[in-house]
């Protein structure tokens, strides 16, 4: 006997006739299901009025509920976001010492290893790369530190310890002293051989843009941020909900639209839970949001193409997760399957004034839509069962 959903019909008959001119009525049951997922290029399905008539004359069960067209087309389980586009990275810049504000940069200037970055008291204050702020004079007797090696990997990048023969170390040597020299004439400062707390910079990107002012001109020196600066490079942030984060792999490719319509890959560079929510600290940030938003996952993407990124600027973008997809497929809604006794799905075929039921096989499910084949074609209409 084949599997089919079960129903009171198919239990053993009522031995006790019926009364004389009321047939006896036959009751239909569906088992529920429920599938979620996303769903992209699908075709909109369409739901006709119930129909309420009655049975044939053959005892195929009437169509008592809604129908739907079976439809043929694409059917995707990626996901889509939307997000902010801005520079990488804010980082504010305090500056160390003391002294008037007498030169800053204009904003979006961007500011490479050994450039200005501002200017105190008439002297330049130089930007190097380096993880940790200097905290004191480094110069001729000072003990050995992580803080001299960040600065002697910089004179040795920046070219002014050539020929000296300068190790990347933790020691101050006399070469040391030599290379720093060498970089102050380059500045036109007073060649002490020491670099005094406050005339450099520490940060670890390879270059920055300047993002916001924090002081005026003739502004003091303290703990305010002189200024707020970004990487050079564009990413875009997202904050998926809870149940969406599975979908978003470290490393895991992504696809981008940005506001100019175009689009570029990426992949995700990190999931970070909390933060502001967007890059760039407010520039092209349709984000915010409070009080539990602040506990969302933020996921940064990285761009394949910074070219086609700067071409928009800070902006929106929405993020595509390429999920499973097919092409070619019959797509019914998930309403319409009937979980079968025994195991696997079928659905109610609307065949003249009446119904069959028909198996088929699951495919693919997305946003309440599912891939199915069997002995079921386009336009075919399905049963929506209340």
């Amino acid at each position: 006997m084949s599997r089919t959903e079960k129903t009171p019909a198919e239990a053993p008959a009522d031995p006790s006739p019926a009364p004389q001119g009321r047939p006896r009525k036959r009751r239909r049951t569906v088992l529920p299901i429920v599938l979620t997922a996303a769903i992209t290029g699908a075709a909109v399905l369409g739901v006709t009025r119930p129909w309420e008539r009655p049975g044939p004359a053959d005892g195929r069960p009437p169509v008592e509920h809604g129908t739907v067209a079976v439809q043929k087309g694409s059917l995707s389980s990626g996901i889509q976001i939307a997000g902010t586009l801005g520079y990488d990275e804010p980082t504010s810049v305090v500056a160390a010492g003391r002294g008037t504000v007498t030169a800053l940069p204009a904003v979006g200037a961007v500011i490479r290893p050994g450039g200005k970055l501002y200017e105190a008291d008439g002297r330049a204050v130089v930007l190097m790369r380096g993880s940790r702020p200097l905290w004191r004079d480094l110069g001729p007797g000072v003990d050995d530190g992580p803080d001299v090696e960040q600065l002697k990997r910089n004179l040795v990048d920046l070219g002014y310890a050539r020929g000296l023969g300068l190790a990347v170390d933790g020691k101050f040597t006399r070469g040391t002293g030599t290379a720093v020299k060498r970089w102050q004439k380059s500045l036109g400062a007073k060649q002490t051989g020491t670099v005094t707390l406050g005339s450099v910079v520490m940060l670890p990107q390879t270059g920055v843009r300047v993002q916001q002012l924090g002081v005026q001109l003739g502004a003091p020196l303290g703990a305010t941020a002189v200024m707020t600066v970004s990487g050079t490079g564009l990413v875009v942030t997202v904050r998926p909900a809870d149940n969406q984060l599975s979908r978003f792999r470290p490393d895991g490719r992504v696809e981008v639209r940005l506001s100019d319509g175009s689009t570029v890959t990426g992949r995700v560079r990190s999931l970070v839970r909390g933060g502001s929510g967007g890059p760039g600290g407010g520039e092209g940030d349709n984000g915010g949001g409070g009080g539990g938003d602040q506990q969302k996952t933020t996921v940064t993407v990285r761009l394949d193409d910074q070219r086609r990124a700067r071409g928009t600027g800070p902006s929106s973008a929405t993020v595509t997760v390429v999920g499973d997809s097919v092409s070619d497929a019959l797509i019914v809604p998930v309403t319409a399957l009937l979980a079968l006794d025994g195991g696997g799905y079928g659905v109610r075929v609307v065949d003249g004034a009446g119904t069959r039921l028909v198996r088929v096989r699951l495919g693919l499910t997305a946003d309440a839509q599912a891939q199915i084949s069997g002995d079921v074609k386009p336009g075919t209409r399905v049963v929506i069962p209340k």
